[in-house]
C-alpha cells in the first residue's frame, strides 16, 4: 500500500506523446475501416443491364484493381447472387470475378463470369473455365464448370466509369460457404475474346478468401 501523502505519479512528456499517437492511430484505423466499409455499401445500381433492382445485403471493397463484390447469401440452398464491380472507363477491356473450387490462390481452375463490350456495341456475359494461365476465355457449357452458374448479365456505368458483372452462383456441395475468390480486369478485347491482362502488380496479387455467411 502506498504511504499516505505519496505524490501523483507524472508522465513524462515522452509517454505522453507515445499515448497521445496510439489513441489517434487508432481513431485513424477507425475512420479507414468506416469509410471502406461506406465505400461499397453506399453503392446504388442503375437498373439497366441485369441489376436493375437489386439489393444486395452484404459488399466487400476487394483490396486490388479497385473492384468491390456485393452479393446476397442463402444458407438454405447454399447459393450466392453477386454483383462485380471494376473500374472500366473505356469500352474496350473487360472484368472478370469467380471462385477456385480447389480452394488453391491463384486463376488456373477458377470458374469464373466474364464481362465486356463486343465489337457490335453490345455487353456480352458469360461463365469460363480458366484451365491455365493463358486461357481461351471461352464461353463454357454447363458440363465444364465444376458447379452452376446462372443468371448472368453485365451492365457498363458510363458515370462511375465501371463494369459490372451479375451472376447466382450454386457453391459447391459439402464445401460450406468459404472459399477462394479470384478477380481481374483487362484493358483489351480482341476480336470479341478477352486478350491477356498485365502478369505484375495488382493483376497477379488478386485473389483473397471470402465467407458468404459473414
Amino acid at each position: 500500500m502506498a504511504a499516505a501523502g505519496t505524490a501523483p505519479r507524472r508522465l513524462s512528456a515522452s509517454s505522453a506523446i507515445v499515448s497521445l499517437a496510439i489513441v489517434l492511430a487508432a481513431v485513424a484505423t477507425c475512420s479507414s475501416l468506416g469509410a471502406e466499409a461506406a465505400a461499397c455499401s453506399s453503392h446504388t445500381f442503375s437498373g439497366n443491364g441485369g441489376g436493375g433492382g437489386r439489393l444486395y445485403a452484404s459488399c466487400a471493397d476487394l483490396p486490388r484493381l479497385g473492384a468491390a463484390l456485393h452479393y446476397n447469401y442463402t444458407a438454405a440452398t447454399n447459393t450466392v447472387s453477386v454483383a462485380f464491380r471494376a473500374p472500366q472507363g473505356e469500352d474496350d477491356g473487360w472484368v472478370a470475378w469467380g471462385i477456385n473450387p480447389s480452394g488453391r490462390a491463384g486463376m488456373v481452375g477458377t470458374n469464373a463470369v466474364v464481362a465486356f463490350r463486343r465489337a457490335n456495341g453490345t455487353l456480352a456475359a458469360y461463365p469460363t473455365v480458366l484451365e491455365s494461365y493463358a486461357p481461351s476465355m471461352a464461353p463454357s457449357t454447363p458440363g465444364d464448370l465444376a458447379f452452376p452458374v446462372s443468371g448472368v448479365a453485365a451492365e457498363h456505368e458510363a458515370e462511375g466509369k465501371e463494369m459490372v458483372v451479375y451472376a447466382t452462383v450454386a457453391l459447391p456441395a459439402g464445401k460450406g460457404s468459404k472459399f477462394t475468390h479470384v478477380w481481374q480486369k483487362g484493358s483489351a478485347v480482341v476480336n470479341d475474346v478477352p486478350a491477356a491482362h498485365p502478369t505484375t502488380g495488382d493483376n497477379v496479387l488478386s485473389t483473397a478468401t471470402i465467407d458468404f455467411s459473414d
